[in-house]
């Protein structure tokens, strides 16, 4: 039976352009999507964009545009993200999209008909840019206590969701399945959250009308609970369980730990009152602060994901970001680090090991693969670090440790750096001539194992790293190179930064 994987992104809102948190997420989706397939998944990786709410209403009108024109307009920006970043997503779902609408409608209509759901008069303080309602307790000066919003005070009549219902049987779903939130901090976070107690939800709304009506009720449209948290299950062909996209169901959710509540507790509440599986896992990331400060328009630090690309390249940023921090941790971004990371260990530990290596093969041993002696010790030593790669990077991915995956990368490459500076094939070359070919042998059965890997994290320059020592069919089980095979020519791999102090 072919195993499957399904990974998504948060959709996001589309207020505004991409920035580096959206960019993160979906990399590392992108990441965890590449990789899987690499190890025979079939694999559906999914995101989109958030498009309904008072939010887009009112950005729209200041446009004098519809919400539909604005939606248009701002998703395609969010659409960019997939060629930007280099992402493999195999859908770019909108909550505009019709078989979305038809999936939260029935969402709406199971949740009703299994009792959940019930109307009553609401009256409170309402954030509209965090689409978050919250009791006078919770306000910080009178502001959202989450962002520092403003709040308004709205009346209307809602339909509610009865989450206060599913305290005790998520509760006990968390003990269950330990893994279901991670990191750890998080899932402890959640769980004191349930354990203070659950209120009812307010899922629909009647003050404005860009939305998903409610069914039976065109004076409500879907609040954004149900409306934006039921797109994972639209991709999936939900409700008709003969879909082919069925079988991808449950989903890995990668989400900001601001919205894992949602995801964590409001989600699950609904899946289960509409008897539907739950998610494999709810991963929630930290934040990127840059230069040690928050990220904000006012202090003028954005930092726009395309801009960086362009300065530094796409599989650089990519590189930088899945290994300068452990992905369920806050993070510091600065252009020092992202330039000393690519000086150092791109261009100088992998490009110019590779360079080295290939450049001697070229010129010593007419491109061609050498033959290989009996191995010694060291070879030994250098083999085993290189065949154990694809197990480490497996569990690695598997536990969404990013980081670890390519620090177990960076092992093989130090080691391979080490292996070529205590053997000197530069120096074998003049007194034995043999061992120098098969010194730099072992290197390149060295390399193959990386160039493969590293495809998750860093498609193109890892598709040229697999052309430069002939990798055809990049599987995690690599069959030996045959000596004799005719390699390409070798190029460098990464330039240098030169910055100013240089």
């Amino acid at each position: 039976m072919t195993r499957t994987a399904y990974v998504t992104t948060p959709i996001y809102y589309p207020s505004g352009k991409p920035h580096l948190g959206s960019a993160y997420t979906s990399l590392a989706a992108d990441v965890y999507a590449r990789f899987k397939r690499l190890d025979g998944f079939d694999t559906y990786f999914l995101t989109g964009t958030d498009e309904h709410g008072l939010k887009i209403q009112r950005a729209a009108e200041k446009e004098g545009l519809t919400p539909q024109a604005f939606v248009d307009k701002m998703a395609a920006d969010f659409k960019q993200l997939t060629p930007m970043m280099g992402l493999s997503n195999d859908r770019f779902i909108r909550t505009t999209d019709i078989d979305h609408l038809a999936a939260a409608t029935t969402m709406w209509q199971a949740l009703e008909k299994n009792g959940f759901i019930y109307k009553a008069k609401y009256a409170g303080w309402y954030s509209v840019p965090d689409e978050t309602f919250y009791t006078e307790e919770e306000l910080v000066d009178g502001k959202s206590p989450d962002s520092g919003h403003p709040v308004e005070w709205v009346e209307e009549e809602s339909y509610y969701f009865k989450l206060s219902a599913f305290g005790d049987k998520l509760l006990a779903y968390y003990e269950q399945n330990p893994d279901f939130i991670k990191p750890d901090s998080r899932r402890n976070e959640v769980m004191s959250f349930v354990k203070s107690g659950l209120k009812d939800l307010s899922i629909s709304r009647s003050t404005f009308n860009w939305g998903v009506p409610v069914p039976g009720d065109d004076k409500h449209i879907m609040y954004v609970w149900i409306d934006a948290l039921t797109n994972y299950l639209t991709a999936t062909g939900w409700p008709d369980t003969t879909h082919a996209n069925w079988k991808y169901w449950p989903a890995v959710h990668l989400v900001g730990k601001d919205i894992l509540r949602f995801h964590a507790v409001y989600w699950p509440a609904m899946l289960m009152a509409a008897d539907v599986p739950l998610p494999k896992c709810v991963f929630a990331h930290g934040w990127w602060t840059v230069d040690g400060a928050k990220m904000s328009k006012s202090k003028g630090n954005v930092i726009d994901p395309a801009q960086l690309v362009t300065e530094y390249g796409r599989d650089q940023v990519r590189y930088f970001l899945m290994r300068e921090v452990p992905f369920g941790q806050d993070g510091d971004f600065s252009h020092a680090r992202m330039i000393d990371r690519i000086n150092k260990d791109l261009a100088n530990d992998l490009g110019n090991l590779f360079q080295r290596v290939l450049s001697m093969v070229a010129k010593n041993c007419d491109g061609v693969v050498p033959e290989m002696l009996e191995l010694s010790a060291d070879d030994r030593t250098l083999l085993e670090v290189a065949k154990h790669l694809p197990a480490k990077v497996r569990d690695a991915v598997e536990g969404l440790a990013f980081n670890k995956a390519l620090d177990a990368i960076w092992e093989v490459v130090s080691a391979g750096n080490r292996y070529m500076d205590s053997q000197k094939p530069w120096e074998l070359k003049k007194t034995d001539p043999a061992r120098m070919a098969h010194c730099l042998r072992v290197l390149i059965e060295s390399f193959r194992p990386v160039s493969v890997v590293l495809e998750a994290f860093m498609p193109e320059s890892a598709k040229r790293m697999q052309e430069l020592v002939g990798v055809t069919d990049a599987v995690l089980e690599l069959p030996s190179l045959a000596a004799g095979t005719q390699l390409p020519s070798p190029s460098g791999l990464f330039m240098r930064i030169q910055t100013e102090a240089a």
